[in-house]
């Protein structure tokens, strides 16, 4: 072999070699732009995915939210008509006064029977757990009284309640309102 023969030979193989170089590049390249797009691929998925969870947690919230409201009214409605349930007798019997009370020699049965229906209703708002409260005496606190006006008064110090021109109500120990009050100064 010549040494034309040889130096020929050395320069095919290194043709062959770069571009099986080339080749092996353009390959990895493929496979690169190929890992990407399945990397892109499931992260569209799982986008997909949590988009799709969080529009159910949403639509799953708001039908909570208005069950929650729906319930909340209709337990409101029921209050209300367990209330007028137990008041309806109250009426009843007022309007029996009222009716007994158009005769004058009747007077005395008419008041006797318009303080047992105060009796009743009384009864019917404590079963509710509705309290009265008088504070004639109590030192006077804006949570739970109205002051109406103040009065000097002998042998009281200043801020006690002298009278009670209206009782005040609680339910529950909230107070529904405040009793309204002369307070000393």
């Amino acid at each position: 072999m010549t040494d034309e023969m040889r130096d020929e030979e050395v320069v095919d193989a290194e043709v062959v070699d770069d571009l099986s170089a080339e080749e092996t590049d353009e390959n990895s390249a493929a496979e690169t732009v190929e890992r990407d797009l399945d990397e892109l691929s499931e992260a569209k998925r799982e986008r997909d995915e949590y988009l799709e969870l969080a529009q159910r947690t949403r639509a799953d919230f708001e039908n909570y939210r208005k069950r929650v409201a729906k319930e909340t009214s209709d337990a409101l409605a029921r209050g209300k008509a367990e209330l007028a349930r137990e008041l309806l007798p109250v009426i009843d019997n007022l309007e029996r006064a009222l009716a007994a009370g158009s005769d004058p020699a009747a007077h005395g049965a008419l008041v006797e029977g318009v303080g047992l229906v105060l009796d009743e209703l009384r009864g019917r708002l404590g079963n509710a757990g509705v309290e009265s409260f008088d504070p004639t005496g109590e030192k006077f606190d804006p949570q739970l009284h109205e002051a109406l006006s103040t009065q000097p008064a002998e042998g009281a110090e200043a801020g006690i309640v002298l009278e009670t021109m209206q009782k005040g109500y609680r339910l529950n120990g909230q107070v529904l309102r405040p009793a309204k009050v002369v307070v000393s100064k």
